[in-house]
């Protein structure tokens, strides 16, 4: 058995795959690109078994030609995050036990600089085999492997809120479970061209656009860095379908189209508006950000929930109503249930702990039994995120371990406080954090970022917050805010604390 991925390819050969600034890649140069790769890993072996093969390469073709190589030859993917410092790469390079580093030249500084305390590169230090992106790759390819679907395809760190970061290994079938998953969902064609800006070393930039594209036989325009000017001449251009991107993304080309001459802004709605769907994800939504957005490109944003270990589990209909605030319901193939803390299943209307099941979550953390064994109950992977169903829509509240503040005898969402402040017109950004406290337990806390001329009346403010604040049974005493104030020029000088209710 071969993996479906690459068969699907081959149907698609001379249509374009991959989109550069440079230029466009048909899937037939990275069918042919990927199998030379595949040939230099496997170097005269039949397959690399499972071999972890690590690669820190930019966006782009070579990037997706590798990523497909290292599948070729039965290897497992590690892709590094090109703008980690030496330690964090080196630690996933240790923790996988990557025997293989692939980089493209621009990387080649770090992952071949001496370190002060060994005097040897990265890769000499581990002896690591090192394969430069600009090398020659061979001539005439090689037999390659069969590889089965069962096997281990890709390791992405994740480190959540606790410890260290984690590898969450899925195998081509996973990945296979969640592309037709959204595939299904989303209704992708090889007739769509998506604009591609995320991150490659994340489950949203590999999966969700990257692998979904593909497998359609879509096209894929990657940038190799984000730039809200160039994404808005690309989306002007007018002949894409689909876009994505994180809340923090849109607030950028948000702010780019409100300093745009008038002609300039028509142009940009327009070119939104010949799109069929917009997505947004990885962190929740504003809600002013959502409204905007819409004003701005007459879409409602599709949000959909997932995380490194399951995929994409929970997402707003492609058809239908979309509710702002809320992530919708399960996805094609994928089972999702609300417990509480004793893994009883909780009625409607009452926040529990998300947890998922199905052939798209991952099978282990990396070498890390423990961890996998405690990430499991009765077969249902724990995500540590709560939510509650309202109207057969899910809401996410947040993190249980940071998003939850336990405070006077009350579970506040942090989030939900968030979107409270957030809707102050003085308020520009805010984040609500729990503080450790002997009376309360904790105390709930938000560092504000102000904005406007006018100084913000801590009196006025105290009112206000305590009437929008009480349905989310905040213990309006114990409430603190950390101001972030302004100098003349704008700039945020050194935080003071007040005292929101005394």
């Amino acid at each position: 058995m071969n993996i479906p991925l690459i068969i699907r390819a081959e149907k698609h050969n001379k249509k374009t795959a991959i989109a550069t600034t440079d230029r466009a890649f048909t899937y037939q140069d990275l069918l042919h690109t990927s199998s030379q790769i595949a040939t230099c890993l496997l170097n005269n072996a039949e397959d690399l078994q499972e071999q972890r093969v690590a690669f820190l390469i930019p966006p782009g073709f070579e990037y997706v030609a590798t990523q497909w190589g290292i599948w070729r030859a039965g290897g497992i993917a590690v892709p590094l995050c090109i703008s980690h410092p030496r330690p964090e790469l080196e630690y996933v390079i240790n923790n996988s036990g990557a025997s293989i580093i692939i980089a493209h030249p621009n990387f080649e500084g770090i992952l071949r600089s001496r370190s002060v305390s060994a005097g040897e590169s990265l890769a000499e230090e581990h002896n690591l085999r090192f394969i430069l992106t600009s090398e020659t790759f061979p001539y005439n390819v090689g037999r390659l492997p069969e590889v089965d679907i069962t096997r281990r395809a890709l390791i992405l760190y994740t480190s959540g809120t606790t410890g260290k970061p984690k590898g969450v290994v899925t195998t081509h079938q996973n990945i296979q479970a969640q592309v037709t998953s959204l595939i299904t969902a989303w209704e992708w064609t090889s007739c769509d061209r998506i604009l591609h800006i995320l991150p490659l070393h994340h489950i949203h930039g590999i999966i969700n656009v990257l692998t979904c594209a593909l497998w359609a036989g879509a096209e894929c325009h990657l940038l190799s860095k984000f730039d809200a000017e160039t994404v808005w001449n690309r989306i002007c251009d007018g002949n894409l379908t689909l876009f994505m991107a994180v809340p923090t993304i849109y607030v950028k080309l948000i702010a780019a189209w409100e300093t745009a001459s008038k002609e300039r802004q028509k142009i940009m709605s327009e070119g939104c508006a010949k799109m069929r769907l917009m997505v947004s994800g990885s962190a929740a939504l504003p809600v002013q950000v959502l409204e905007k957005w819409q004003t701005i490109s007459g879409h409602f944003l599709l949000e959909r929930y997932g995380m490194t270990e399951i995929g994409m589990a929970l997402s707003n209909p492609l058809h239908g109503e979309r509710l702002s605030g809320y992530v919708g319901k399960s996805l094609p193939e994928v089972e999702v249930r609300l417990v509480d803390e004793n893994g009883e299943l909780v009625p409607a209307g009452t926040p529990g702990e998300i947890q998922v099941k199905g052939p798209g979550v991952f099978i282990e953390y990396w070498q890390n039994p423990q961890a996998t064994a405690k990430a499991f109950q009765d077969g249902w992977f724990r995500t540590g995120d709560t939510a509650v169903v309202e109207n057969g829509n899910y809401r996410i509240l947040g993190r249980m371990s940071v998003d939850i503040i336990k405070t006077g005898g009350y579970k506040v969402s942090a989030l939900e406080i968030e979107e409270v402040l957030r809707s102050h017109p003085d308020i520009q950004e805010c984040a609500v954090v729990g503080v450790a406290d002997l009376e309360w337990g904790e105390r709930v806390c938000a560092a504000l970022v102000l904005q406007g001329l006018q100084p913000l009346t801590l009196e006025a403010f105290r009112s206000w917050a305590k009437e929008r604040l009480a349905v989310y049974k905040v213990p309006t005493q114990i409430l603190i805010v950390e101001e972030l104030p302004r100098n003349a020029m704008g700039k945020v000088t050194k935080p003071t604390v007040v005292e929101l209710f005394c």
